[in-house]
């Protein structure tokens, strides 16, 4: 038998009923297929919030000003944020990468100093970033990853933090599966019906104005440094074979793009949940995927990971902890 029948015969004779623990069996069975086991385990799983600026949030494109990205990277840094009280909560280690805020941080706080650029470029004007420095922010991220496999983790999850990446998102949600401008822009961080009308007609003009073809030319033109940041850890996580959690909008418009450069990455991809960010239904639709979860959350960081964590250690844990139909002496369905 094959390591997915094997699988399956496990869960199917487990003490319940078939199929009864719904979407924590088809988890268990994707998990244990990407650790190639019958036992999996979550070990040291790791959390990096990945945090640049952009460029293109001079053309109001946000309901915040971009001072808002060295702030809240701050207020990680400080504990405060909700993705440090989800991971504190899920014992989910928790790094803050500052790969291209456009701000100067004091050289005692603890974050992972990486920065490639002080912030994108406006693509209104020319390309988001140079091909050297769209490379160099996805080596921040493959090391990233690397330095957490090293420690012993084989679960890994991204978030993000930079004023203006849902229009990085939208815009390379459009080019890679095509929707309309329209379907794949929404209100971001909370901009109003005019605001969002201004949003799409700015990024109208930036697609528009460019035609790169390969998916790391897409990625230096439309995207931002911490999304090519992230787009660098789900490839380098995919090589080193670790779970790969995936949060909402942003996170998942940096795992299309890594799927164009490798499509494998997607089969150790748990897809967390279902954001209200406008076109993160269209983009797991276009992926053929279920997520764990749908709260209405929209917030970034990669909380929606953090907070789906239980649900992962719950499908490994039925299928290392939860009896069998013959252990337990109970008789089977005919």
């Amino acid at each position: 038998m094959t390591i997915k029948e094997q699988l399956q015969h496990k869960i199917n004779n487990k003490t319940k009923p078939l199929g009864s623990l719904g979407l924590l069996e088809k988890l268990a069975l994707q998990i244990g297929e990407v650790q190639n086991t019958l036992s999996p385990k979550i070990e040291k799983p790791a959390h990096l919030v990945f945090a640049a600026d952009h460029g293109l949030a001079d053309e109001g494109i946000s309901p915040y000003p971009k001072d808002v990205t060295w702030q809240m990277v701050m207020n990680f840094c400080g504990g405060g944020a909700a993705i440090n009280v989800f991971c504190n909560q899920n014992d989910i280690s928790l790094k803050v990468y500052d790969v291209g805020v456009d701000y100067d941080f004091p050289a005692e706080l603890p974050i992972e100093k990486a920065k490639v650029a002080y912030g994108s470029r406006n693509m209104r004007i020319e390309p988001a970033m140079t091909p050297e420095e769209c490379s160099a922010a996805m080596k921040v991220g493959a090391d990233a990853v690397r330095k957490e496999a090293e420690n012993g983790s084989n679960t890994i999850a991204c978030g993000e933090m930079g004023i203006g990446n849902t229009s990085a998102s939208s815009l390379l949600m459009h080019r890679f599966i095509g929707g309309t401008i329209e379907e794949c822009t929404g209100p971001g961080a909370g901009l109003n019906n005019s605001q969002v009308e201004h949003k799409i007609n700015v990024l109208k003009e930036v697609a528009g104005k460019y035609n790169p073809q390969t998916p790391e030319e897409i990625l230096a033109t439309f995207g931002g440094i911490e999304i090519a940041a992230m787009v660098g850890a789900y490839l380098e996580a995919k090589k080193q074979n670790m779970l790969i959690l995936i949060d909402g909008f942003i996170s998942t418009a940096a795992v299309i793009t890594a799927i164009q450069m490798d499509a494998s990455v997607k089969n150790n991809c748990i897809f967390c949940h279902s954001s209200d960010e406008k076109g993160h239904k269209i983009m797991l639709e276009y992926l053929g995927v279920k997520p764990l979860l749908h709260l209405g959350m929209r917030l970034g960081e990669g909380t929606g990971a953090a907070v789906a964590m239980p649900l992962v250690k719950s499908a490994v844990n039925f299928l290392n902890q939860m009896s069998s139909m013959e252990d337990a002496g109970v008789s089977n369905k005919e």
